[in-house]
């Protein structure tokens, strides 16, 4: 490290990014400044860090979003440097120059560099005029509805729809009937408002069952451009990646050296510096025939696998180019050795659409080990909210060959454990074993077809006999010293014989209640009758130690992550809340299926739309509320015709999931009359 090296650095931002970027300045030596909301006071990076300030309430606007504030905790501290980490205000040129105005050196491109590659349609002229290819689509901007109809009949169906301003997939729309064009381009336009402030939109040709893969670039202020390689980001749902490798098994060295030459021209073409990525879409049929779609200014969320496959800590390097360092290395220097894979964990239901979840994380288990590494801003006791982006983690898994990292990554799913949030682990093990994965027949709309399959279907038996044993256990009386009155007993004992069935009418979450019943046997064992069984299963259960519990179930033992009541059960990367059935909300739901109608939160979260109020008649699909989490809005319909009766939030009111928000009483059908028929 040389002397420009910064002594303190501030890290503009929160969770698994956060702790990612101290850990290197830790090992650089550098000093860490942390910030935090209100929402984040004892998150990890807060505990991670040399030091922390506050910088505002828990909505990120007032925070994490303001520059003001992330300026006033770096003089605040002495720091030197800002590292925005990604998301935020990682690629806001406006925030880079601020931070040049304050004397603060940006860890990241040049201000211009940051503004030219965030508006879509520039970026493409600009690398087009480099010599890099980029996809047919619409040219100039600030386009009319007109204007856009025009480019997509001359580019030909289908048309994907993008704002110029936006990324991360939201407002893109895939058009293949020309006659939706007017309808997609309103609704485009709607969303890329709300999302970027900013409605302008292009137009480019649809490649069908396409490939995502982008190369990672690397500048210094000298005049070297390098890349390291690229990455396979085809695994993706709603246009989120959620899997990403290196290298990616389509490229032979021929096209790898040819798109990464194209994207160091464009990095070239805007003057880049630091860390970046070139993405770029590619016909999975023909390889050869890739596209420029975008840049990324920043550092990306799948970063790790390049760092694997490169020995290269891209933070460290990021820091060094940004001190004014020239680059240790040339292209020929480069070299990609072995395979890594990374999956990223994110606090979603998949049983329920994959809603945002949310809760407290009461038991952690994240692998770490031989080939495998996990990043993170989880630890025990973190509070999953939904004012943030809901990805909490990744895991990435590194070996010799392909089949190696995807196993170690498979296995290392399996150990997760997120007791009291729901996460996407489960599905992403088994989207990792699907034969088209395994074989690498990748394309953007894999995870999209194959969802329903990868879901995981109804509860294992074993799920109900782990949560009634451990639930059994909490009544079994003390067996330490002394005499204890079996009257006082609350474990089935009964006079004259041994112990007697006990119900347990248990609840899976987006499952219907069922009955487990356990009773012991004459030897001294315990039997289970399980919903769907005409006769009793032999169980058994070890010890809870810590949070693992093993139950065996008819010979076979299985072995859980689990909470002392049973409230909470993982295994193999999935997780189910169990309930005791309430009675209560059986009659009220019965009720509601007969009459009035309950609206519940379908996920944890903010009201941020009201529509109606108590009286007011409805009708059958109307919308009615908006709840907003995670970046994710859901709106709340009416099931039926009929009259609002109930009436329990307003806007900015905070939801839990399954909280009622309204009741609708039904239109009531009259009586017909005598000798009429209904």
């Amino acid at each position: 490290m040389t002397d420009q090296m910064f002594d303190t650095v501030l890290v503009a931002n929160r969770g698994e990014i956060a702790v990612r970027v101290v850990r290197t300045l830790r090992s650089l030596g550098v000093r860490s400044v942390a910030v935090y909301s209100d929402a984040d006071a004892d998150a990890r990076h807060v505990r991670e860090a040399d030091t922390a300030v506050r910088i505002g309430p828990a909505p990120a606007a007032e925070s994490y979003l303001s520059a003001e504030r992330l300026l006033e905790a770096a003089a605040r501290t002495g720091a030197r440097a800002v590292h925005p980490g990604y998301g935020f205000l990682a690629e806001n040129a406006e925030f880079a120059r601020a931070c040049e105005a304050a004397g603060l050196a940006f860890i990241g491109p040049p201000a211009d560099a940051i503004a030219l590659m965030g508006d879509k349609i520039r970026a493409k002229e600009t690398v087009q005029a480099a010599g890099v290819p980029v996809v047919p689509g619409s040219s100039g901007s600030g386009l009319t509805d007109a204007q856009l109809v025009d480019a997509a009949r001359e580019i030909g169906m289908p048309v994907l729809l993008k704002p110029s301003a936006g990324g991360g997939g939201k407002g893109m729309r895939l058009v293949r009937d020309e006659t939706r064009l007017a309808d997609e381009i309103a609704a485009a336009r709607r969303e890329a408002r709300a999302s970027f402030g900013d409605d302008t939109l292009l137009v480019e040709r649809w490649i069908d069952r396409p490939r995502h893969i982008e190369i990672q670039v690397l500048a210094d202020g000298h005049g070297t451009v390098v890349h390291l390689g690229e990455r396979e980001c085809s695994l993706q749902r709603r246009h989120q990646k959620i899997v990403e490798e290196a290298p990616s098994v389509l490229l032979d060295e021929k096209v790898r050296a040819a798109m990464g030459e194209a994207a160091v021209q464009a990095a070239r073409s805007c003057g880049y510096r630091g860390a970046g990525t070139v993405e770029f879409i590619v016909p999975g049929d023909d390889p050869s025939a890739y596209y420029f779609m975008e840049m990324n200014t920043r550092l990306q969320v799948e970063h790790p696998v390049t760092e694997l496959v490169t020995g290269l800590d891209l933070v460290e390097w990021q820091l060094r180019v940004a001190a004014g360092e020239r680059l240790a290395f040339g292209q020929d220097d480069v070299r990609l050795t072995g395979h890594a894979v990374e999956a990223r964990l994110c606090a979603e239901d998949p049983a329920r659409g994959f809603l945002p979840s949310g809760g407290t994380v009461l038991r952690l288990r994240e692998p770490q080990g031989d080939g495998v590494r996990t990043d993170s801003g989880l630890s025990e006791g973190t509070e999953v909210g939904s004012l943030y982006d809901p990805m909490l983690s990744k895991v990435i898994a590194y070996g010799p060959d392909r089949a190696t990292a995807l196993r170690r990554l498979r296995a290392a799913l399996a150990e997760t454990v997120t007791l009291g949030v729901q996460t996407n682990a489960g599905f992403l093990r088994r989207l990792l074993a699907h034969p088209a994965v395994v074989s690498g027949e990748l394309d953007t709309g894999l995870v999209e077809r194959e969802a329903d399959s990868l879901v995981g279907g109804e509860v294992p038996a074993e799920v109900y006999a782990a949560a009634a044993l451990l639930r059994q256990a909490a009544l079994e009386p003390d067996t330490g010293p002394g005499w204890r009155d079996p009257f006082d007993a609350a474990d089935g004992w009964r006079m004259g014989g041994g112990r007697a069935w006990t119900a347990h009418p248990l609840r899976v979450a987006g499952h219907d209640p069922v009955t487990v019943r356990v009773r012991a046997t004459a030897d001294g064992g315990t039997e289970l009758l399980l919903p769907g069984a005409d006769t009793p299963l032999r169980a058994s259960a070890g010890p809870l130690e810590g949070h693992r519990f093993t139950c065996a179930l008819d010979g076979v033992a299985h072995t859980f992550a689990a909470l002392p009541d049973g409230s909470w059960l993982g295994r193999d990367g999935d997780a189910w809340q169990v309930r005791d059935h309430d009675p209560v909300a059986a009659s009220l739901s019965r009720a509601g299926q007969a009459g009035a109608d309950s609206l519940t939160a379908p996920m944890p979260g903010t009201v941020t739309v009201v529509k109606v109020a108590v009286g007011d008649e409805v009708d059958a699909g109307q919308s009615l509320l908006v709840v907003e989490a995670m970046k994710m809005e859901h709106v709340i319909s009416a099931p039926h015709a009929g009259t609002v009766t109930e009436l329990d939030v307003s806007p900015g009111t905070t939801v839990a999931m399954d909280q009622v928000l309204a009741v609708i009483a039904p239109v009531e059908t009259a009586e017909p009359a005598e000798g009429e028929t209904a």
